[in-house]
């Protein structure tokens, strides 16, 4: 498994915490730090069937700055978007090694992870 991880989020910290209970050898990715390249959000956007616009931070200040709320939904400029600016991608997001992908911000969508 591998957790899309940052660690000033507390939903992410209670993520990783329960992950590394779960499954110790799972793998940290600290997406702020090792960006998902476009190829790889667009197959994680495909796994947890949504789109770009349905896991951005839009209340960051660089979304405001760039305009995202008025922004037509066009998938390709979106993802562009957000591997340009990574602190706007939602997070945790889980990646389970038989290829499902979950954006663990709930409970139920955290258990539903790990089970």
């Amino acid at each position: 498994m591998e957790i899309w991880h940052n660690p000033r989020c507390g939903k992410s910290r209670t993520a990783k915490a329960a992950l590394d209970a779960a499954d110790p050898s799972h793998t940290v990715r600290r997406y702020l730090d090792e960006p998902p390249s476009a190829a790889e959000l667009d197959e994680v956007l495909t796994k947890l069937d949504r789109q770009p616009w349905e896991i951005t931070r839009l209340k960051e200040p660089v979304a405001k700055e760039l305009g995202l709320a008025d922004k037509p939904k066009d998938r390709a400029a979106w993802i562009a978007v957000l591997v340009a600016n990574p602190v706007l991608i939602e997070r945790p997001i889980i990646v389970t090694d038989d290829g499902r992908a979950y954006l663990a911000r709930t409970p139920e969508a955290l258990d539903e992870a790990l089970s």
